[in-house]
């Protein structure tokens, strides 16, 4: 992919760096009190409005994985790669009228602590040294691997002293001024990164339309990525077999429809249906760089408003990160028509820095690198709060120091934080110059691989009081052992070109990742209830009805505002009708 040349301007160092500046500003004047105090440090002094809560929620969410890989997985495939992003308010559902209340009366610091009351210690320490790892592997290592495209790409800086400033200037707010910092500074954020965003569409849209205006632009976009121009049928039949596991050139694929074939690689229909059992668990409930905003909200009503916030902003987010994928793809650039897969995908990564060098004019330019590095930073900082609480609350104060008084774990909060910007970074740094992977593909490769197991004992531990800690690890353990099985048959047995009629069927099946994910929550159920049968029940302290549900006792009906017009139940109820809105044109309308 050839970027064009082109020159940042004053005004557009002016908008970056004014981003920076106030963001600083923000986080100085949100982290200056109160820094000794650990609930204040790790939690915000559990003081986060609904509108910071939703905002600090999706902008730690919203990273390089989306501006650069899920933009690039868009062209390659389409719109499917929105799925991810629109049926995430199915889970955020279930969090605000479930498990929002079910979380905050248990008084927890972190979803590890909430492990071991339920479970056992033993659980609460290897599921948060496994959040740690997965934390530098599967999020802060990628997202500053993704900024360093962007200086490497806009400035011509090499990656791996790229690496080292994305990641010190992303992190350094997380350090020194805690979650309450990251969370007000995550609000200017999201206000960039949506209007910067929906800028790059607009102008992408308006380009498509050849002076004729956006709708135009839209309407071509529409029929090129529906195949109606010759050169994108063509592609599509000789790149089908890439996307659809199993099919063979010249077989159908739909780029405009959200639901696609068991056979999808990144997208099946399945992940619509069964998702939230076997990723969205673990990814909107359980996992802390996320739920920790939730825990830091002012009451039930400011963390419940959050999340409904936050589930607008995700039905708002594929106009911003997939659209201009498929804009770019209506734009027939070179790299597409190569004929080498990887070179595509790999290519692909730089999608959003080309059209901003196309499309955007100077100001504005400056305003869209502050949002690509607002992603960054909002990212990296929220893990590395979270990761550093997991480590002070659940390793070092657990196993190596229970005496340790506020000050010291704040201390070592930010010495932690250090240690793990800096691992971080090495992960960036052989992602730059080792790999050629497609980022959105390999975030979400890896969270299907983490998820299932802690997805599965979560639930039937909630509703099953018969589910022990001993059954819980049994689970952990088989199911990461059938998982490994899956992807050594992956890189194996069906990494060949030839295969027989039998493999083809099975290689449809096996390889897509959402679908290895769904067979190991299946086997981690079922191993799960088959374990707790055989075993003995848990100490009645551990199935207590904080810990468990109890739907006689359990009240779900609080926190939902005074007024209807302000009320969760009208604002939730019309962000699930908007997704079925969007499942209905993206796959049956258009």
């Amino acid at each position: 992919m050839e970027i064009t040349s082109f020159e940042l301007h004053f005004a557009d160092y002016v908008a970056f760096f004014g981003y920076f500046i106030l963001l600083s500003l923000i986080g100085y004047i949100s982290g200056k009190k109160k820094s000794t105090d650990a609930a204040d440090y790790f939690l915000a002094g559990k003081t986060l409005p609904w509108y910071v809560v939703g905002s600090s929620y999706i902008a730690a969410n919203i990273s390089t994985e989306h501006f650069i890989g899920l933009i690039g997985a868009a062209v390659i495939y389409g719109i499917s790669v929105a799925t991810g992003e629109w049926s995430t308010v199915i889970a955020f559902t279930f969090l605000i009228w479930i498990f929002i209340p079910f979380l905050l009366s248990s008084n927890v610091y972190t979803a590890p602590e909430f492990l071991e009351k339920r479970f056992s210690k033993k659980l609460r320490h290897f599921f948060a040294i496994l959040s740690i790892i997965a934390n530098v592997v599967a999020f802060m290592g990628p997202v500053i691997y993704g900024g360093s495209l962007i200086l490497n790409n806009f400035f011509g800086m090499d990656k791996v002293l790229s690496c080292f400033i994305i990641g010190i200037t992303a992190g350094i707010w997380a350090i020194i001024g805690g979650l309450k910092s990251v969370a007000f500074m995550d609000v200017l954020t999201i206000i960039i990164m949506v209007g910067g965003g929906l800028a790059v569409t607009f102008l992408g849209l308006s380009a498509l339309g050849d002076g004729e205006g956006m709708i135009a632009g839209f309407q071509n976009m529409i029929d090129i990525n529906a195949g109606k121009v010759a050169w994108v049928q063509d592609w599509i039949d000789q790149n089908v077999v890439n996307i659809l596991k199993g099919s063979e050139p010249g077989d159908n694929y739909e780029r405009l429809s959200v639901l696609q074939p068991l056979n999808h690689y990144t997208n099946p229909w399945t992940h619509w249906v069964f998702s939230f059992f076997y990723i969205g668990l673990w990814y909107t409930v359980i996992n802390q760089h996320m739920i920790q905003k939730v825990f830091a909200a002012k009451d039930m009503y400011h963390a419940r408003m959050g999340m409904v916030f936050a589930s607008f902003l995700k039905l708002l987010l594929p106009f911003i990160v997939v659209i201009p994928g498929m804009i770019y793809f209506a734009m027939k650039p070179e790299f597409l028509l190569s004929g080498d897969w990887g070179l595509m995908s790999d290519e692909a990564n730089n999608t959003y820095i080309v059209m901003i060098g196309q499309l955007v004019p100077t100001f504005l330019r400056g305003v869209l690198l502050a949002a690509l590095f607002g992603a960054i930073q909002s990212t990296v900082s929220s893990v590395l709060n979270s990761t550093s609480t997991m480590y002070v609350m659940d390793i070092h104060k657990e196993m190596i120091n229970p005496q340790l008084d506020d000050q010291g774990q704040v201390r070592l909060g930010k010495v932690m934080g250090i240690v793990i910007l800096f691992a971080s970074i090495g992960i960036a740094i052989v992602l730059a110059v080792a790999t050629k992977v497609n980022l959105f593909v390999f975030i979400q490769a890896l969270y299907n691989f983490i998820a299932p197991p802690f997805s599965a004992i979560f639930l039937l531990g909630m509703l099953w009081r018969k589910v022990s800690g001993k059954d819980a690890m049994n689970t952990v353990l088989i199911s990461f052992a059938f998982s490994a099985v899956l992807k050594i048959l992956e890189f194996t047995v069906f990494a060949g070109e030839e295969l027989s009629a039998n493999a083809t069927f099975w290689k449809g099946i096996l390889v897509p990742f959402a679908n290895q994910a769904l067979l190991s929550w299946i086997v981690s159920m079922a191993v799960c209830s088959i374990s707790a049968v055989l075993t003995a029940a848990p100490a009645p302290e551990q199935v207590s009805d904080d810990l468990t549900f109890n739907f006689k006792t359990k009240n779900f009906g609080g926190g939902l505002g005074n007024k209807w017009y302000t009320g969760v139940p009208l604002w939730s109820g019309l962000s699930i009708f908007l997704m079925l809105f969007m499942v209905l044109l993206f796959s049956v309308i258009l």
